[in-house]
């Protein structure tokens, strides 16, 4: 990769690193795609190896948010009981 490319995208990143902890969430995004983009034009094969695997990979966190959301049902379940019997 030539310098150039390297130091747009190390400096997209940084300046998408600042722009998150200042909340600013769209310019962010923006400055993070553009790093992206190049990486993506200088490794087009490596980001269509990628691309194919998000699917798989959006399944996979949408299965660990269920397993979340069920066990997080279970203890609000479990802390609605009437705990006062237990005392003894």
């Amino acid at each position: 990769m030539d310098p150039w490319k390297k130091a747009l995208v190390a400096g997209s990143i940084g300046v998408a690193t600042i722009l998150f902890l200042k909340k600013n969430y769209p310019a962010g995004v923006l400055a993070t795609g553009i790093g992206l983009a190049v990486l993506a034009a200088e490794y087009p094969e490596k980001f269509e190896r990628v691309r194919r695997s998000l699917p798989d990979y959006f399944d996979r966190g949408m299965r660990v948010i269920e397993m979340a959301e069920r066990a997080g049902r279970r203890i609000s379940d479990q802390g609605s009981l009437d705990w006062g019997d237990m005392g003894g």
